[in-house]
């Protein structure tokens, strides 16, 4: 009989920089164990939206973040022992390069936090195009640069044959570094499709299960699977349930091609606080779900459906009238811009929106705002009262100009203010380019279950 406690394996899958291929041999693995059988759970280090979406095609299940920046250290270790506590095995993406964190110097914000708070060993994917014996000191550089962080294995991607695979690996024998446990050849069609917040998001990638059933296949044949659940076998997460509350408040949630940017853990944390979510599309649906007491409008991609948003002409006066009925509505960056007057697109066309939020978001051709960001309300919020610090993430490539009624002071990593982030609130409507989480201020859920029941 199998032992509960040692049938579990976890790793993160760190890359030495950007765009070696991390997110691919990620994918790839997950579906190579999810076709073996074995349940998979998946995470991502950092607050990106668009890779998890990905992860949730290849697993089968849902992706979580884990960014102790964002959301505290106390959360990450919750949102693991919650969501890997049933799997057979959890795989990690990283972000960035393995020691690429908030700022030079400090762990902070990394891959290597997260592997050192987790106590998960590492796979490092290298990649090995144009390299030979020049990995062993590049790996060597890695392994022994923090001891807390256990490099336990080693993926070359883009390799050019087996006799380049084989060098490789010899390389790093002979100097008593951690094992190449597979490789990936030179593919140009494995890159996944991307534009300018990163990835294509699995809900608009045409990407298709075939895809990620060869990524799997190819992860079975070039990966020594078995080999690496060993070498990263280790104590099961253990999760005590956290009790529910009874459904006290229907909330209408935003979730279609245009809005899907929302964490997992975020969601869960709503609904057991008593808050019912009710999925809707501002795409497809004429009119919002019945007796609701709040709209929550998450990120996403407004501006590539800005013709058909304004084309539901029944769905966007819906909602302003929800507002000027004093109905409760939160939106964040894509949902904050659907709130607004108008979206400019990048070839210059305007397109109405919901006419609640008096000003128009203009996309820009190149980043407006990237980074962590720290808010004070200047007022009591959905989320609790005046002076509240809460925690989140600012990515976008469109602008608005400030309003004059701002929801909150935004700051930067720095302390620095952040004006683009500041946000607006009427009425009870609440919105900014802002992304928060609730780690860090975990009873924020129950405030918010509290003002929709009011």
């Amino acid at each position: 009989m199998t032992d509960s406690n040692t049938d579990f394996s976890g790793f993160l899958i760190a890359g030495t920089h950007s765009g070696c291929g991390k997110t691919t041999v990620a994918l790839a693995l997950m579906r190579a164990f999810a076709r073996r059988g074995l349940r998979v759970a998946p995470f991502k280090c950092g607050p990106d939206y668009i890779d998890p979406s990905h992860h949730r095609r290849a697993a089968g299940r849902e992706s979580v973040n884990l960014d102790c920046r964002m959301m505290g250290k106390p959360a990450v270790l919750q949102n693991w022992e919650l969501f890997a506590s049933d799997a057979q095995v959890a795989v990690v993406e990283g972000v960035m390069g393995l020691f690429d964190g908030v700022s030079s110097g400090i762990p902070e914000g990394s891959s290597a936090e997260i592997a050192a708070l987790l106590d998960l060993p590492v796979i490092l994917v290298v990649d090995a195009g144009g390299m030979a014996g020049s990995i062993a000191p590049m790996v060597a550089g890695y392994a022994n640069w923090k001891p807390e962080v256990k490099i336990a294995g080693v993926i070359a991607n883009n390799t050019g044959s087996d006799r380049h695979e084989r060098i490789l690996a010899d390389a790093l024998e002979c100097a008593g570094l951690p094992p190449l446990i597979g490789s990936f050849p030179r593919r140009e069609e494995w890159r996944l499709p991307e534009r300018y917040l990163g990835l294509v998001p699995g809900e608009e990638s045409p990407m298709d299960d075939s895809f990620l059933e060869q990524l799997g296949k190819i992860a079975g044949e070039r990966v020594d699977l078995t080999a690496l659940l060993e070498r990263t076998r280790r104590p099961r997460p253990h999760f005590r349930p956290r009790p529910r509350v009874k459904k006290t408040a229907r909330l209408a949630i935003a979730r279609d091609r245009a809005f899907h940017f929302y964490y997992p853990d975020q969601l869960l944390r709503m609904e057991e606080a008593g808050i019912e979510l009710l999925p809707f599309s501002p795409l497809e649906d004429r009119n919002l779900p019945e007796n609701v007491q709040g709209i929550l409008l998450g990120g996403g991609f407004p501006e590539l459906f800005a013709e058909r948003l304004e084309l539901n002409v029944s769905m966007r006066r819906a909602i302003r009238e929800f507002s000027l009925r004093d109905g409760l509505i939160y939106a964040e960056c894509g949902g904050y811009m659907y709130l607004m007057d108008a979206l400019v697109d990048r070839e210059g066309k305007r397109h109405e929106m919901c006419g609640i939020v008096p000003c128009e978001a203009v996309m820009s051709g190149r980043l407006r705002a990237l980074g962590y960001r720290s808010v004070i309300a200047e007022a009591p919020t959905c989320f609790g009262g005046k002076g509240d610090v809460f925690r989140g993430h600012e990515f976008h490539y469109s602008e608005a100009p400030e309003t004059d009624s701002p929801l909150w002071r935004s700051f930067n990593s720095a302390g620095n203010p952040a004006p683009s982030g500041n946000g607006y609130r009427i009425r009870r409507t609440f919105g900014s380019y802002v992304h928060l989480h609730f780690g860090t201020a975990p009873e924020a859920a129950t405030r918010f279950a509290e003002e929709l029941a009011r």
